[in-house]
C-alpha cells in the first residue's frame, strides 16, 4: 500500500481501521481511529518494540516511527480532496524524547501548524496513560511534490 492509497483509505470515512498494509506500520502493529477531527493512531505493545530489556523500554526508533506515520496520515487527510495528491516527502525531522517509553500501548495524534503550497509544518504527541505526560514529541516539515503527481 502506498500512501496515496492510506490517503484514499482514510479519507473514505471508515472511524477505525488498520495500517497494516504500510509495511513499516505493520511491523509496529499500528492502527487508527478517528475522534472528530481529530486521527489518533495507537502502537500496540508487543515484545519486538523493546529496545533496553531491563527494565524493558521501548525502542526509540519504534517512536520516532510512530510519530512520522501519524504525521504524514494526518496530513494527508488534512489535503484538499479536489487536487491531485501530492507526494510527501519529510524535509525534517525533529523527535524529542521525554520519558521512557514503558512495556504498554502507545498513542500519537499530530497537529498541521501550516499547510502551504510546497511545505507543511506539523507537530506531534506521542503519551501512553496520559495525554498531558507524553513521552515524545516531534516537528516535521514535509515537502508536497505536486509535480510528482
Amino acid at each position: 500500500m502506498s500512501f496515496a492509497s492510506l490517503a484514499d483509505e482514510l479519507r473514505a470515512g471508515p472511524s477505525s481501521g488498520s495500517l497494516g498494509s504500510l509495511p513499516y506500520a505493520a511491523y509496529l502493529g499500528l492502527h487508527y481511529a478517528v475522534h472528530g477531527r481529530e486521527l489518533v493512531i495507537t502502537m500496540p505493545y508487543a515484545e519486538h518494540l523493546v529496545g533496553q530489556p531491563y527494565p524493558p523500554r521501548l525502542h526509540g526508533g519504534t517512536v520516532a516511527g510512530l510519530l512520522e506515520i501519524a504525521a504524514t496520515a494526518t496530513l494527508l487527510i488534512r489535503l484538499p480532496r479536489d487536487e491531485p495528491l501530492p507526494k510527501v516527502k519529510p524535509v525534517n525531522v525533529t523527535v524529542d524524547y521525554l520519558r521512557a517509553g514503558q512495556p504498554q500501548d502507545t498513542f500519537a495524534a499530530a497537529h498541521v501548524n501550516r499547510l502551504g503550497r510546497r511545505i507543511a509544518n506539523l507537530s506531534v504527541i506521542a503519551w501512553q496513560e496520559d495525554r498531558e505526560k507524553p513521552i515524545a514529541t516531534a516537528h516535521m516539515n514535509i515537502m508536497l511534490d505536486r509535480a510528482a503527481t
